[in-house]
């Protein structure tokens, strides 16, 4: 047998394999597809809005803090500045945000524009209407549930605030 053979459980067996079995579930496979799945979902949803999920997030994150720091942004947002800026370009190229200057010359703020507030006006009952739409496949309580362990889950990233070094 090649050394590199693996085992496949079968569709019976359970999601989440015992530590014994020959080929557990891996939790960040699962998690990355459910993660497409779901991104797909909410895409879909507010595309009538011009904007993607990921763009989306942003505009709300920024209309919850107020102008933030980028390096600020990209920690709460657990991206890398590279994964923020592919998200952030459009939304500047679109004046849906501002990139300042910060409180002193080595760091930059982002800000919501006006249109930017109105993007998300437009976005909301799309992405209402995609909530509502997991809220019915799921039920209420298993998506708190997966809420409450997503956010245990983001706690892992060695960036997370709060997170121990």
């Amino acid at each position: 047998m090649d050394r590199f053979h693996v085992t496949m459980p079968s569709r019976a067996a359970s999601p989440a394999a015992s530590p014994g079995a020959s080929s557990p579930a891996c939790a960040c496979g699962r998690l990355r597809r459910a993660t497409r799945a779901l991104t797909q979902l909410y895409d879909d949803a507010i595309a009538p809005a011009g904007l993607h999920l990921t763009q989306f997030s942003l505009l709300r994150t920024l209309a919850l803090r107020g102008p933030t720091r980028i390096t600020e942004l990209a920690a709460v947002a657990l991206l890398d500045r590279t994964a923020l800026s592919r998200n952030l370009d459009p939304l500047v190229a679109r004046g849906l945000v501002t990139v300042v200057a910060g409180k002193d010359a080595r760091t930059r703020e982002v800000a919501l524009s006006r249109a930017g507030h109105a993007a998300i006006r437009a976005a909301l009952p799309h992405w209402k209407r995609a909530q509502a739409e997991v809220v019915r496949r799921l039920g209420a309580p298993k998506l708190d549930t997966l809420i409450a362990l997503l956010g245990e889950i983001e706690s892992l990233h060695p960036g997370a605030p709060g997170r121990a070094a």
